[in-house]
């Protein structure tokens, strides 16, 4: 008799533990098994220096999406960036999008502005109205090979331009 409650035991610990493991292979996986949360949005920038799959989408400082793709437009030769968006967030066809740097020298974001005067994006649709901030290391490049003009005293007169 002792045999089989051994056993009984020893089956329901597997049957746990292929349990757990299943509920945390959806968890970290990001798999929806009830349908999904999100929609697709996509925009388009001259540059996605710094920006990796994962890095967050922001509205108003709060994250609302998460990059999903990094890919090429070769007809229009710009990068594009595929979102996914929590369904609760409206996002407007005059929405405006920016990549943006956490902190000094953190990881790339994306902030992207709602608008509110036109109609909402539909899933798939692009946020058209896209830029780049400078990029602080090209800055840092030319003030330190002195490709940047200081600005003149004042009392001084401006150089004449060349």
């Amino acid at each position: 008799m002792k045999k089989y409650s051994i056993e009984t035991t020893v089956g329901i610990f597997i049957v746990a533990g292929l349990i757990c493991v299943g509920y945390m292979t959806v968890k970290l996986g990001n798999v929806s098994l009830f349908g999904e949360k999100t929609y697709p949005l996509k925009a388009r920038f001259t540059s996605v220096a710094g920006l990796r799959v994962g890095s967050a989408v922001e509205v108003f400082g709060i994250q609302v999406g998460s990059v999903t793709s990094l890919t090429i437009d070769q007809e229009r030769q710009m990068g594009v960036v595929g979102m996914k968006i929590d369904k609760g967030t409206v996002i407007y066809d005059d929405a405006s999008a920016i990549i943006k740097t956490a902190g000094l020298i953190g990881d790339k974001y994306v902030k992207v502005d709602p608008g509110g005067s036109g109609e909402v994006l539909k899933p798939g649709g692009a946020i058209t109205q896209t830029s780049v901030p400078a990029d602080i290391e090209d800055l840092i490049g030319k003030y330190a090979f002195g490709d940047v003009k200081k600005p003149p005293a004042q009392g001084e007169e401006q150089p004449p331009a060349k």
